[in-house]
């Protein structure tokens, strides 16, 4: 897989993409991630990539020619599954989203930043729209960080124990149960016995129960999509 992330501040993301799972996706050659910094594909000689909109609105938009340029030159080296944009108006980020998205080949995502981008661009380049949420953020980094990490932690091979990724929170719309680890008891705080007994069977029973009771308390939103 490969992803390319283009921004005005590549310096918020070099060093994520090094670190931790995603940067150890790298290292075994699983994962491809580059950053492409937009001023590069600017031919404003003070590199700017943004402009006053029409209509007299308040705040700056970001041009369409150097989007243009950085994209068109990516899908002239190959072909891309989609080309993400991160906008507080798209599509909401989940996990049955990250899941789709890891089975991809290639992806671009396009941070967004100041008052947002020329709509042309929304219109002819980009093919789905996401938000990891609703709220404004100053740009779209931390956003593309955050879908990043969710899409390459699922790659098989990724992740040692691939059990673990699947049986996260959200994979079937039920939140994960607790989990415990040393010492057994703390302070008088016990780990449940069920935990302790070595019944494979019952320990299933009591984590699927505890999902489930879990999830109707506290985002009974989720069990209405099962």
């Amino acid at each position: 897989m490969r992803i390319d992330i283009i921004t005005v501040l590549p310096e918020l993301l070099q060093n994520f993409t090094q670190e931790s799972i995603v940067g150890r996706a790298q290292r075994k050659g699983l994962v491809e991630i580059h950053v492409h910094n937009l001023r590069d594909y600017s031919t404003d000689k003070w590199r700017r990539v943004d402009d006053y909109p029409f209509g007299g609105f308040a705040g700056m938009v970001m041009q369409c020619e150097p989007i243009d340029r950085c994209i068109s030159k990516l899908m002239a080296e190959r072909k891309y599954d989609e080309i993400i944009f991160t906008t507080p108006d798209g599509e909401q980020f989940d996990q049955p989203m990250a899941n789709t998205l890891s089975l991809a080949e290639n992806l671009i995502i396009l941070c967004g930043h100041y008052k947002g981008i020329d709509y042309r661009i929304r219109e002819h380049l980009i093919t789905k729209e996401v938000s990891i949420g609703d709220y404004v953020l100053t740009g779209g980094e931390l956003a593309a960080a955050v879908m990043t990490d969710a899409i390459v932690r699922i790659v098989p091979g990724v992740i040692g124990d691939e059990q673990s990724a699947l049986s996260d929170s959200f994979q079937d719309n039920l939140l994960a149960a607790p989990v415990y680890t040393r010492p057994a008891e703390y302070k008088g705080w016990k780990v449940p016995d069920v935990l302790l007994s070595g019944h494979e069977a019952k320990i299933k029973e009591w984590e699927l129960n505890q999902s489930y009771e879990r999830t109707k308390r506290l985002r009974p939103d989720l069990l209405e999509k099962k």
